[in-house]
């Protein structure tokens, strides 16, 4: 059986055969069932990437990432995952440290405030913007034992709008992983918002020309 027709879980044949990394990391919740990545391919990786960070997406404090969200609809956690994702591929291709990557990466929003809240945000320290890697790194260390990648990539990834610069090759990765999926979460959500516009705009003008012609 074609595990990419595995029961909900579907990928076109041209998604597959041309940017399956992509399409992967976009809807990465929806690989989250063990049955789907045990089964997958060595090719795309899934396995491994949910081993490495299997025992940091069952804790009960990380799983309240899902409660907020991040960039637009996107959930925290969905955000924390892809952004993981592509920092593991990315990693594993360049022979860096693609597990302290994926970890890092996993915790580094890891803040668990609603940042559009202006009650909650004004008891902070500071911009959120600022402070949310100090507090996500307080929260993750914790909980894990982290290693120096790890906490540096946690405590960074906002580089340059925070002023030091990463340490490692990989929290650089991060840093840029980030924004790219912060970009594809942004783009998918305007995207989704002006095909509905425009869904909504031809159902009004057809409804009109039916009440014109019973009229």
């Amino acid at each position: 059986m074609n595990i990419f027709h595995f029961r909900k879980n579907k990928i076109s044949n041209s998604e597959e055969n041309s940017d399956i990394y992509t399409s992967i990391g976009r809807n990465i919740e929806l690989y989250t069932d063990k049955d789907i990545h045990s089964k997958m391919n060595k090719k795309y990786n899934l396995s491994e990437f949910y081993n490495i960070i299997s025992d940091i997406i069952s804790n009960d404090t990380v799983k309240q990432m899902k409660n907020y969200r991040q960039h637009c609809n996107t959930s925290c956690y969905k955000h924390c995952m892809q952004v993981a994702y592509y920092a593991y591929i990315t990693c594993k291709k360049l022979k860096l440290d693609y597990v302290s990557a994926a970890r890092g990466a996993m915790l580094h929003d890891l803040f668990l405030y609603d940042w559009r809240n202006k009650a909650i945000t004004s008891t902070l320290p500071g911009l959120h913007a600022f402070v949310h890697p100090i507090i996500a790194f307080e929260n993750a260390n914790k909980i894990f034992n982290l290693n120096d990648i790890e906490k540096d990539i946690i405590i960074k990834h906002m580089w340059p709008v925070t002023f030091k610069f990463p340490k490692y090759r990989e929290s650089y990765i991060v840093t840029l992983m980030d924004k790219y999926s912060a970009c594809l979460e942004t783009y998918h959500y305007i995207n989704e918002k002006l095909h509905a516009k425009t869904f909504f705009k031809y159902a009004y003008i057809s409804l009109s020309m039916l009440i014109f012609r019973i009229i």
